[in-house]
């Protein structure tokens, strides 16, 4: 088991992680207030994207390959390496649908 420091850019935060457990139980522990809601790697509120360093994800269902390379769902990743994250930073995927649900949103209020 290897421990690896995980960093939280533009907050101050910084906690230890070991390669066997994941970023959001130890956030949790810790009293970080790192969003989250399903747990199991699908709803993407615990996303955070990677400034630096590496994790494994295999069962964030909810990213593609490619946006798996970029961010970590904190309730599925384990660090692999010391790690900068940036909290609360969604990827491409999820964003399209913020912005659609937005629009919606508009257009019923405005059909009210």
């Amino acid at each position: 088991m290897t421990d690896y420091t995980v960093e939280f850019v533009g907050t101050g935060e910084e906690i230890t992680v070991s390669d066997k457990e994941t970023i959001l139980s130890r956030c949790i522990e810790a009293g970080i207030a790192q969003e989250y809601s399903c747990r199991v790697g699908m709803c993407l509120a615990c996303s955070a994207k990677i400034e630096e360093g590496e994790v494994t994800q295999p069962a964030a269902r909810g990213l593609t390959e490619e946006e798996a390379e970029n961010y970590a769902l904190t309730c599925m990743a384990r660090p692999q390496s010391d790690l900068k994250l940036d909290r609360g930073k969604y990827p491409p995927s999820i964003e399209g649908d913020v912005e659609a649900a937005g629009d919606h949103d508009a257009t019923a209020a405005a059909d009210d």
